[in-house]
């Protein structure tokens, strides 16, 4: 049985997708008045695109920005109050060992890491979600209340909302995956040596949204090589 629309097309969203077809340049994200991401039109450039001459508007700069980068540098250096707990009964060898295993929220035990390995690590290897709409969330099993941990690790806001999610509906947004990986890139950058490296797997959807990231918080000079792999 075919289902009735209970509902008018949303003209404003079809305007925007014609703009897009024509000026894809000019239709970037922003967030409504409920705070969800959406589509929205940068208006002083579709200006400029349809001007003959200049159109004064805000001070040009090349930047790397989006909804929520200043919430995103916010969670990367704001204080956790928690440590590692030793797991004794677990491990192999543990007072002899050289290896450490870490279980835990990865942005977590990145911060965990900052005094101790501040500097002296050769190499990072991340491998984070690809942005494909449904593969933000973590199973996350907590000792304390999830929604306690979640307000106190800044991952909810006032009102209980996730601020780093990617539901299905929302995968063609790149603005939650930047904010989910600035903040673990940044970390990442204080334990690296000076001779270190980050490898990171990727996929094409947020490879140069990735890049961009990496060349704001290492510099592109430290930019050294790209490796493709042919899955099939």
């Amino acid at each position: 049985m075919e289902k009735l629309k209970l509902h008018t097309p949303d003209l404003t969203e079809e305007n925007v997708e014609k703009l897009a077809a024509i000026f894809p340049n000019c239709v970037t994200e922003g967030r409504d008045e409920q705070g969800r991401l959406r589509r929205v039109v940068d208006f002083d450039l579709l200006r400029q695109e349809l001007s003959t001459s200049v159109v004064e508007g805000p001070r040009e700069r090349y930047h790397l920005d989006w909804p929520g980068k200043r919430e995103a540098l916010l969670a990367a250096n704001a204080p956790i109050a928690k440590t590692l707990r030793p797991c004794r009964e677990e491990s192999v060898d543990f007072d002899t060992t050289k290896n450490l295993f870490i279980e835990g929220d990865n942005l977590d035990a990145l911060k965990l890491l900052q005094e101790t390995y501040l500097g002296k690590v050769k190499l990072i290897y991340i491998d984070p979600p690809y942005n494909t709409g449904n593969d933000f969330i973590y199973k996350d099993n907590f000792t304390e209340d999830p929604q306690t941990f979640l307000e106190r690790s800044n991952q909810v806001d006032a009102e209980g909302q996730r601020l780093f999610v990617n539901p299905e509906t929302s995968g063609r947004f790149h603005s939650d995956w930047l904010s989910m990986v600035y903040p673990r890139v940044r970390l990442a950058r204080n334990l690296l040596r000076d001779d270190g490296v980050l490898f990171i797997s990727i996929d094409d959807g947020e490879v140069a949204n990735m890049r961009g990231i990496c060349d704001e918080v290492y510099g592109p000079s430290n930019f050294v090589a790209l490796f493709i792999w042919e899955k099939r």
